[in-house]
């Protein structure tokens, strides 16, 4: 089975993540050495429809630390992205625990809480 890629969102313009949530799950990915694309702003990127973002979906399975789950997705598809659902995890930065969130992107334990959005 392919790894999952990492997209970490840092939610730079639309404040709608805890700063602490959002610096700990950064922290957590460079402390554990493990690849992973960061982008400062999905919704950003979105309305300026920006090409990396479909070559952000394109390539497999992903794992998107960001906000919540359908209106990640419905950034993607707006901005002309086209992602298989079904290889996509959105984990939600706004209402889970860094902690959680970690767990979860890298795959640890069981650090669901289920998504919320």
């Amino acid at each position: 089975m392919e790894a999952a890629r990492i997209l970490y969102c840092h939610c730079a313009y639309a404040n709608v993540v805890p700063e602490k949530t959002k610096t700990s799950v950064l922290d957590q990915l460079v402390k554990a050495g493990v690849e992973f694309s960061a982008v400062p702003d999905l919704c950003e990127m979105a309305a300026r429809r920006d090409p990396r973002l479909a070559q952000l979906a394109e390539g497999g399975p992903l794992r998107i630390a960001a906000c919540y789950p359908r209106a990640v997705r419905w950034l993607l598809a707006s901005a002309g992205a086209q992602i298989d659902t079904s290889g996509v995890e959105v984990i939600n930065m706004r209402t889970d625990s860094a902690e959680s969130v970690v767990h979860r992107i890298l795959d640890i334990g069981d650090g669901r809480t289920g998504e919320n959005g």
